[in-house]
């Protein structure tokens, strides 16, 4: 290659682009990218949940509540005809009751496992019905169906009343266990016939899973002679050992129905609907062992428990962990727009638009609000959404549940029967084909819509959103290489970016240096064919 004193040609022609970048490019707007949502499935029969496998974009998991689980296809926004599962002996005779929770194994492209939390009528329990966690394996011979024979249960408890049911599971992208938030049973104050006198269930750790954050593996059976108990001990469970049920990590829960782990961060939120003043939004931080006493029922919001009209009837619990955020219900002076009478805990958004990465996103059942704040700073950064939710007459309704696909949108789960998108209106500079990821991949979009001028889409390689296609965009490509909103990066430590061939930088570079001219100049040139 030719030098030009102890600079190469293609490093000229690489300090051009950089000073033109420097220049002229400007990187897209910090708006908190909100732009409505899109109803993707509709007349779902009382939707409660959704779940995506990992690896799977093109398909969503609906629960239902009667014990249907039906398949959302996102790239036709149709609902399979046939239901992937029914689980016949679904009790959903109680408003709380039903198929509350779908989780699939971390492994599921191999071994084709999920999980249930479903409520059953046993006819022998003394209470309505049992909460069971269940397995069960797709067909072999048709992947958008289960196999219903392949029931295997998991784990049971017998729950007291019909209500506090909770209903939400999941898997820890940090240690691969099953995490399982109990409610406390039901009734008022955790008190009567099943409850633990004076101390409530949630606050009573021997011989009581009711009111806790269960913590199991699914992969081993430390009790091979209980065909009911299908599941091993992790090992750093707090009470293994101890005093104490060792599938408890935490108690002190009232009904925390929707939890949701943070997929960049392992942190799980856990929401925890109140008694009568204040509703909790709760966080078990990864690096931090179980044992967290969340403080029901001696504790509501930040303090003792009251009852309806005010009067203390808890106390302080001295190192109870407190919530992150708490609000008070619409009856007890809730400011406009921020009360609330059911919280329905969401999601850390990790999706494509950078401006909403890290907001936690999140609503409420009774009010039908939804909000979001900065994790870093709640009480400060909380505000109401529901604007932002609503594109012309299309609004989510009340959500029931948020959930999420592999690239990090967030879905809305509706009791209406439908389930939403949220669409955002950013993306990462470079990220062409929207997946939340700047890759190899990109730079072929880049590649196919270069030289289009005045009319380019982001989509075609325009990154900086002025309407051309040029080197400006193929630099702002490079910087960002390597940006992902996944948990984990777009492409390997260390990865040497991509760049076209010499001669490609060259044409770069002058296309480059035009558009600069004509930004200087003020003027526009003719729209240039591809």
């Amino acid at each position: 290659m030719r030098t030009v004193g102890c600079l190469t040609r293609r490093s000229l022609t690489l300090t051009a682009l950089v000073a033109c970048v420097a220049i002229f490019a400007s990187p897209r707007s910090t708006y908190a990218g909100l732009a409505g949502v899109e109803r993707i499935a509709s007349s779902l029969p009382l939707p409660t949940y959704a779940a995506q496998p990992a690896g799977d974009a093109n398909r969503m998991f609906v629960a239902t509540k009667g014990g249907q689980i039906r398949i959302v296809d996102l790239t036709t926004n149709t609902t399979l005809p046939t239901p992937f599962l029914t689980i016949a002996d679904t009790d959903a005779s109680s408003g709380e009751s039903g198929l509350l929770g779908l989780a699939f194994h971390p492994d599921f492209a191999a071994n084709g496992k999920f999980y249930v939390n479903v409520t059953v009528n046993n006819g022998s329990d003394p209470g309505p019905f049992d909460t069971r966690i269940r397995e069960y394996t797709v067909s072999s011979t048709d992947p958008n169906l289960a196999d219903p024979s392949s029931a295997r249960e998991i784990l049971r408890f017998s729950q007291p009343q019909g209500n506090h049911n909770a209903g939400w599971i999941g898997f820890s992208p940090v240690d691969g266990y099953l995490y399982i938030p109990t409610g406390d049973g039901g009734n008022g104050y955790d008190s009567g016939t099943g409850h633990t006198a004076t101390i409530g269930n949630g606050q009573d750790l021997t011989n009581n899973l009711l009111g806790k954050l269960l913590r199991i593996d699914v992969d081993a059976d430390d009790f091979p002679a209980d065909a009911t108990r299908n599941y091993g001990i992790p090992a750093d469970n707090p009470y293994v050992g101890a005093a104490g049920d060792d599938e408890i990590y935490d108690y002190g829960l009232r009904n925390p129905f929707r939890a949701e782990f943070d997929r960049a961060t392992g942190d799980l939120w856990i929401g925890d609907v109140g008694q009568d003043w204040f509703e909790e939004v709760n966080l078990h931080p990864a690096d931090a062992p179980g044992g967290i006493n969340f403080g029901w029922v001696e504790m509501e919001g930040r303090g003792p428990t009251m009852n309806f009209n005010g009067v203390v009837v808890g106390s302080t619990i001295p190192g109870a962990r407190l919530p992150e955020y708490d609000y008070l219900q619409r009856d007890k002076g809730a400011p406009a727009l921020l009360g609330g009478e059911s919280v329905i805990a969401g999601f850390v958004y990790r999706g494509p638009d950078p401006t909403l990465r890290g907001q936690y996103i999140f609503g409420d059942a009774r009010s039908g609000y939804y909000w979001m704040f900065d994790p870093a700073d709640p009480e400060n950064t909380v505000t109401n959404i529901d604007s932002l939710l609503t594109t012309g007459r299309l609004s989510p309704g009340v959500p029931y549940g948020f959930g999420q696909d592999g690239v990090g949108n967030l879905y809305i789960v509706s009791p209406d029967g439908g389930l939403y998108r949220i669409l955002t209106d950013e993306l990462t500079p470079g990220d062409f084909d929207a997946n939340g990821m700047v890759d190899g991949a990109d730079l072929v979009d880049w590649q196919a819509g270069y030289g289009v001028l005045d009319t380019a889409a982001t989509s075609d390689g325009d990154a900086n959103d002025d309407g051309d296609v040029t080197g400006l965009d193929y630099l702002l490509w490079q910087q960002n290489f390597g940006d992902s909103s996944l948990n984990v990066p777009a492409t390997p430590a260390g990865a040497r970016v991509p760049e076209p061939p010499t001669y490609a930088l060259l044409l770069i570079a002058a296309a480059c240096l035009y558009a600069c001219l004509r930004q200087i100049v003020g003027g526009r040139s003719p729209r240039m064919q591809r």
